[in-house]
């Protein structure tokens, strides 16, 4: 298999899962930590009404999303993968946050190809007009539904609100390098 294009998630994938916690925890009054985030509907986690969540999500994510932390040990792979892979990254964001987006990528000299922001969690109309090789996520049913859909690798990058089975071609990891070593051992091409 030949890897080209790698389709990257960004909120819980690019930047760490970690990012929404003292939000939540300020906002809602609440101690949580990663661990306490079992599901990733986070409405039900907090026992409020969706409308609610939404509500406040609207009122703080461009705040979120601006000083959103990265993944550890992201930063130097993808900085390595900008020179032989193009980066897609595919996100659920609606469109009105891609100027905040970009500052973020910018201001973290986070390397991107092209940036998209489509506004819902289904990825795989995006995916499949990029003709992306593998995709990098960490929503569980996402990534099961972009593995049988697009029929590409997919790398779920495991947390405590993404367990389940999965299909054969989603690779459960747990770090940054795990994936750099998942991607060295199945690109054909010679390239990583």
């Amino acid at each position: 298999m030949t890897i080209k294009r790698l389709g990257l998630d960004i909120d819980g994938t690019v930047t760490s899962p970690k990012t929404f916690l003292p939000y939540l925890n300020s906002s809602f009054n609440k101690q949580l930590s990663l661990h306490d985030i079992t599901q990733y509907n986070l409405a039900n986690l907090l026992g409020i009404p969706q409308k609610e969540f939404f509500e406040w999500l609207k009122t703080n994510e461009e705040k979120i999303y601006a000083n959103a932390l990265i993944a550890d040990q992201a930063h130097p792979i993808l900085e390595e993968w900008k020179v032989d892979y193009e980066l897609f990254y595919i996100s659920a964001r609606g469109n009105h946050l891609l100027n905040t987006t970009k500052d973020w990528f910018t201001s973290n000299a986070v390397p991107y190809h092209h940036i998209e922001l489509i506004g819902k969690h289904d990825k795989i109309d995006s995916i499949k007009e990029h003709s992306v090789d593998v995709f990098f996520e960490d929503k569980y049913d996402n990534a099961c539904a972009i593995a049988e859909e697009c029929e590409i690798p997919v790398i779920l990058f495991d947390t405590p609100y993404n367990q389940g089975t999965v299909p054969s071609n989603v690779s459960r990891l747990e770090t940054w390098p795990e994936a750099q070593q998942w991607l060295k051992h199945h690109n054909k091409s010679g390239r990583a």
